[in-house]
Order: structure tokens, then C-alpha cells, then sequence
């Protein structure tokens, strides 16, 4: 019976293509005693300067613990530093260069960026202790008190494409462009993923919001360290994903989950904020890549909530016996696109399928907290952005979420990038949050 099954279980044990769906409300930090000595950084491999620049590793690997937390570092497990790693360091050129190869707008750079690849302490999906990493980038100039952008990533299936570790994603792009116009940034990689252990909850909302309030925390001992300050009001923006996250962290700020950050100004990108409908439209092959998205979808809720009783209920054979060992986090995209058919009707039982367009019990109340996600009335204007030309992620869940805020009474605005993919959707996007973020008090 599908959907009647108590979870497997989840293991938080220590242990590029991007794509759009679910996302992240808050579970509260325990307090307890860290040791330390003084912080340094382990530079990353082939550290460069000038318009150089570092490349991260292929894969995430493990770093020794740093030590030097001070008083209040020591006695907080959620948000204290386990390592830093210099990943990046370049000059206003080479983030320039760096942005016009990832296709983003380069004119608004104005300075140079060193940024870090930093595990943090955090907690896993029962509030147990575990570690996530993320991205932590600062502008070269010299400013001691800077605005904070939290970059809150898209659906990423293999934990090295984060922007903590591939050099070459999309998400160390944006990155670096908030950083270039004088903001420091955190970029969570979420749990389990980069150097975080276990595998990804995709969509577990209270996962997904502590790690990246965490991740803040995190970020804001690391700056310290160099004798600079992190302004209290955060831009919160993320793609695809992270659009949902988005709202979710925002909210989650402004109703006091730190007792240090607010919330400053929220601009989600090309979200799905139905989740419930993309499923559905998933389920009927409408969205670009349907049996990877809903096959990632089906593997992490069955995992966290206990979705079907055996594999065989909700995937049609062979792949019954191979699509759950695929999305380990250890897999590439273009792997598991590989080994998947094209279509979600040859993937996924009809009985799974219709459960998925008409969803009741366990899997309705799951849904509804990932299709609620812009139902508050943040106290912050919101902007969207969204393309008409976005085949993963509907226009629709923009306007899905337009709803929900106009219903809330809150100040809101929504732009259409154009004609574009759905990746195209945040490279035409991105530069006009700068602009948005350029207003912000």
C-alpha cells in the first residue's frame, strides 16, 4: 500500500546540472561545550591571486577540525565552525571573467573576492547533532561592517556541485557577484551535501531553514575572525529550490530564530511554489527532465516519510531495483539521467502516479507545507522573479505565490526575465537583485 509505510530511516552519521523543485520551520540549536585552540585556514589546492583563481576540489573531502571558537563559539554547537578552507581568492577581474564564462551580467563588479569553504555544526532532521558546509565569500575592500546576502541554492543531486566545492557552478557565480559589490554572503550546501554527511533531505523544510540559519551563524564567527562585522538585516534570495527556501528562511528570520539576524528583503527565483502541482505536471510528463525530478522527489520523501513498502509499488522493473541506490548524493545528474527512461510513465507505476496527481493523508500534509510557503505577510517588500520561457518550473508557481502574499496584504512585486530556460531564468535574474538589494536599508 503506498504511503501507509513507517520511513526506513535516515542516517545523519558523519559520513552540473541544477535543477528546479522542492525546498525548505525552524528546529532550535542545543547548547553545549566546544574545545578549541586558534583558527586557521587550510588553503585549498592551487591558490591563486590576482585575476587567478582557486580551483575547489572535484569531489568533497573531509578537513580537520579548527579550533580558536571564543566564549560564545564554544558554548553553541548550532552555527560553531568545525573548518576553514580558502577556495577562491581574485581580483575584480577575475570575478568579472569568471562571471561572463558562467553567462551573468559582469557590470556590476566592482570588487575583488576571497571566499571560504566553511563546515559548520548544525542539526540533522531529529534535532540530532551533524555538520553541513557551505560558502562563505567576502569582498577585498577593506570595509569592516558589510551587508548580508544569504544564497540559498536549486535541486542539486550530486553533493560536489555545490558552490562550496565546484568551482564552476552557477551557484559560485552568484556567489561572487554579491560579494563583488561589497556584501558578504553564506551559501549553505544544505545537509548532506558538500562535505555534509549522510544524504539530502530534499525538501524537508525544517532541515533545509536550520542548516541555512545555522549557516548565518557560521558565517558571522568566520568574518569575525578577520575583525569585520556582519550587518543584522540579511537579503535572503535562492534559486529554483531555493526560491521556497527563500520564504521560508524569511520567515523564519523575522520570527526570531536568531537572536542576532532580521530579515531585510526577500527575492526568490523561478520557485516552485506549488509544489503539489509541479509534482502533478511531473507525474504527467509536462516538466522538462519529469522522471528525474519526480524520481529524487520519490526516493527522499520515501526516506524521510515512508512513501511506498517496497520499491516495486512505486517503480515499474528494472529500475525498482536501481533508481534509490542512484540518488545517494555520490551520483552525477548526467548519471542518473542516464539510467533513467525519458518519460515518467515508463519510470513510475500508474497506482504511484495517481497517487502523486491526487495526493491525500500523510503525503496532502507534507505537500501543503512546501505549497504554503509565500501564505505570511512578510514585513519586508518581496520580489519575484520568474520567465514565461521556463519549461522546469512554471510561471504559474510565481503567481501561486503573488496569491498568497496578496492575500496576506504584503508588499510584492514580480518580474518576468524573458524568454529563457529555466537556468537562463537566474542568470538574467541575478543582476536585477543586486539592484533590488542596492535599495535595501
Amino acid at each position: 500500500m503506498i504511503f501507509t509505510r513507517i520511513r526506513r530511516g535516515w542516517s545523519a552519521a558523519p559520513g552540473v546540472l541544477v535543477l528546479g523543485c522542492a525546498a525548505a520551520v525552524l528546529a532550535t540549536g542545543t547548547v553545549a561545550t566546544t574545545t578549541a585552540s586558534a583558527m586557521s585556514e587550510s588553503p585549498g589546492p592551487r591558490t591563486g591571486t590576482g585575476t587567478g583563481t582557486t580551483n575547489a576540489t572535484p569531489t568533497p573531502t573531509r578537513t580537520a577540525a579548527t579550533a580558536g571558537l571564543d566564549a560564545v563559539e564554544q558554548r553553541s554547537v548550532s552555527g560553531s565552525i568545525v573548518s576553514v578552507t580558502l577556495v577562491a581568492d581574485l581580483d575584480a577581474k577575475g570575478v568579472a571573467d569568471r562571471l561572463e564564462k558562467a553567462g551573468i551580467d559582469a557590470a556590476q563588479v566592482r570588487y575583488g573576492v576571497r571566499a571560504h569553504r566553511v563546515v559548520y555544526r548544525t542539526r540533522g532532521l531529529r534535532g540530532e547533532p551533524t555538520t553541513a558546509s557551505q560558502l562563505v565569500a567576502v569582498p577585498k575592500n577593506g570595509k569592516r561592517a558589510l551587508q548580508t546576502v544569504s544564497w540559498l541554492h536549486g535541486t542539486t543531486v550530486y553533493r560536489g556541485d555545490v558552490a562550496s566545492v565546484n568551482e564552476q557552478s552557477t551557484d559560485r557565480a552568484a556567489v561572487l557577484l554579491f560579494a563583488s559589490t561589497g556584501r558578504a554572503v553564506s551559501a549553505p550546501d544544505y545537509l548532506g551535501l558538500g562535505e555534509g554527511p549522510g544524504i539530502h533531505p530534499y525538501g524537508h523544510p525544517q532541515a533545509t531553514v536550520t542548516a541555512s540559519v545555522d549557516a548565518l551563524r557560521a558565517a558571522r564567527a568566520t568574518v569575525r575572525r578577520k575583525q569585520r562585522v556582519l550587518d543584522r538585516n540579511v537579503l535572503v534570495s535562492g534559486f529554483s529550490q531555493g526560491g521556497p527556501a527563500t520564504m521560508m528562511v524569511g520567515r523564519a528570520l523575522q520570527r526570531g530564530a536568531d537572536p542576532y539576524f532580521r530579515l531585510g528583503a526577500l527575492a526568490p527565483i523561478a520557485g516552485p511554489f506549488d509544489l503539489s502541482g509541479f509534482e502533478a505536471a511531473a507525474a504527467d510528463d509536462e516538466v522538462v527532465r519529469s522522471s528525474l525530478y519526480l524520481a529524487y522527489f520519490a526516493t527522499a520523501w520515501d526516506r524521510m516519510y515512508g512513501l511506498y513498502d517496497t520499491p516495486g509499488q512505486a517503480f515499474r522493473a528494472p529500475y525498482d531495483k536501481t533508481v534509490e541506490s542512484l540518488f545517494d548524493g555520490d551520483h552525477r545528474a548526467s548519471e542518473i539521467a542516464a539510467a533513467l527512461p525519458a518519460t515518467s510513465k515508463e519510470l513510475f507505476t500508474p497506482e504511484f502516479l495517481d497517487t502523486v496527481r491526487s495526493p491525500r493523508g500523510k503525503l496532502r500534509r507534507q505537500l501543503e507545507a512546501l505549497d504554503t510557503t509565500c501564505d505570511w505577510r512578510p514585513e519586508v517588500p518581496v520580489h519575484l522573479y520568474h520567465a514565461k520561457g521556463d519549461k522546469d518550473v512554471a510561471f504559474e508557481n510565481a503567481r501561486h505565490c503573488e496569491r498568497q502574499l496578496t492575500a496576506n496584504g504584503a508588499a510584492h512585486r514580480l518580474t518576468d526575465v524573458g524568454d529563457v530556460d529555466h537556468n537562463g531564468t537566474v542568470r538574467k535574474a541575478l543582476p536585477l537583485v543586486i539592484r533590488q538589494f542596492d535599495t535595501a536599508p
